[in-house]
């Protein structure tokens, strides 16, 4: 897991993820449930049943492939890598919009 540090004050150091760590632990748990990776529909249903902004969620996705925790494979199965300008490209007013999403119709699993 990618953590960094921050500095609280002058005598300690707080580590803080870079990716929801809730967020990570719904979608992980939901894809063992199912006993597959997640696609598009999965977590638009987790984002209704949990009250959760489906934007949220993705951008937990896409930081946790950025990282390399997560994989997302593209509709045809194929291994997709993003970058960060990957995601900033998808911004529209700092949200990811459900339009943003659509090319997205592949899968997300996590590594291990």
């Amino acid at each position: 897991m990618q953590w960094e540090a921050y500095k609280v004050n002058a005598m300690q150091d707080v580590e803080i993820s870079k990716w929801d760590v809730a967020l990570e632990a719904l979608a992980r748990e939901e894809s063992r449930r199912l006993g597959r990776a997640l696609r598009l529909d999965d977590f638009r249903r987790l984002a209704q049943e949990h009250a959760i902004r489906l934007d949220d969620i993705m951008v937990t996705l896409f930081e946790l492939v950025i990282q390399g925790e997560w994989i997302y494979r593209d509709a045809e199965g194929n291994a997709q890598t993003f970058d960060r300008d990957t995601l900033d490209g998808l911004y529209v007013n700092r949200r990811l919009q459900e339009q943003d999403l659509q090319a997205f119709t592949g899968s997300w699993q996590a590594m291990n």
